[in-house]
């Protein structure tokens, strides 16, 4: 683990990779609320990345103090017991209905049918490991490893707002109209995003996800093998 100043109020914590970031995010949020309060009561907003976390501070804050407690606290993170998803507070649930451009390409890359892809979509709970790309985008972890694919070689000049996907280990819901190249399996009317809400983003990280198949997309039994893409 690195710890170096960033820019005049902020420290940028760089580990090796997601799930460091993940133990040492959920470790440092912990520490906020119980530690001493003279010293986390300099953090204003704490933002886990892929292989960062980026701790900004009130102005004139003693950050090599807070730089020490930062490796206390991943000294005892490393070796703790994680907190157990049942811990983290109520789940989001967002209704979904599955009728997305890739649903058959993406049974066919994994060798699944249509509605078992649905439903271990459906069947899983994801955890917000971080934000980015785009206001309210969130990078949600969980996914069923089964499901794991690559992004679209040619990305889409335009996703649509609400569109559900997945690529790699992620699944995500895009906020808002994008180009992008995340393999489509339905559309969410839920807003993700809105400036008028206190936090305008719906999934801040740590947040817990589930997606819930609307009524007319329920797994059907009369749903066969997909074919494969020409």
């Amino acid at each position: 683990m690195h710890v170096v100043p960033f820019g005049d109020d902020a420290l940028l914590v760089e580990v090796a990779d997601l799930a460091a970031v993940r133990r040492l995010d959920d470790a440092l949020r912990r520490a906020r609320e119980t530690a001493d309060p003279s010293v986390w009561s300099a953090v204003v907003d704490q933002v886990p990345a892929a292989t960062t976390v980026l701790l900004r501070t009130t102005p004139r804050a003693d950050v090599a103090t807070l730089a020490a407690e930062v490796r206390r606290v991943w000294r005892s993170a490393r070796t703790a017991e994680p907190v157990g998803e049942a811990e983290r507070g109520d789940v989001v649930e967002l209704p979904v209905h599955y009728d997305g451009e890739d649903l058959a390409e993406v049974a066919a890359l994994t060798g699944l049918t249509v509605d078992a892809v649905v439903e271990r979509h459906a069947a899983a709970t994801y955890t917000v490991a971080f934000g980015g790309f785009m206001p309210g985008f969130a990078y949600l972890v969980g996914l069923d490893p089964a499901l794991r694919v690559p992004r679209r070689a040619t990305p889409r000049e335009r996703v649509p707002a609400g569109a559900v996907a997945i690529a790699d280990e992620f699944a995500a819901v895009y906020p808002a109209a994008t180009p992008g190249g995340w393999r489509l399996l339905g559309r969410c009317d839920v807003p993700l995003f809105d400036v008028a809400r206190t936090p305008p983003a719906l999934l801040t990280p740590g947040s817990r996800v589930r997606f819930v198949p609307e009524p007319e997309t329920e797994p059907a039994s009369t749903h066969g093998p997909a074919a494969a893409p020409a």
